[in-house]
């Protein structure tokens, strides 16, 4: 939403790269040992996961055609 595509596709992609065997995210990721940590699994990061790609589909849309959608969602 600050215009930065790129750097946001990247960031996506490599939380995917992130998932376990089966897709799944825990709570946290520790960055220093590598590994995701904390409770598992955690639907707070899915929900995160989800608004995030769908926020990335709809990037290049104009701003007015994002929101008229989300209005249309929630109806």
């Amino acid at each position: 939403m600050m215009g930065r595509l790129k750097e946001a596709r990247d960031l996506f992609e490599h939380l995917l790269t992130l998932r376990n065997d089966v897709g799944l995210l825990a709570e946290e990721y520790d960055t220093r040992i590598g590994r995701q940590v904390g409770n598992f699994p955690q639907a707070f990061s899915h929900i995160s996961l989800l608004n995030t790609a769908q926020n990335l589909s709809r990037a290049k849309r104009p701003v007015k055609q994002r929101s008229d959608d989300a209005v249309e969602e929630l109806l």
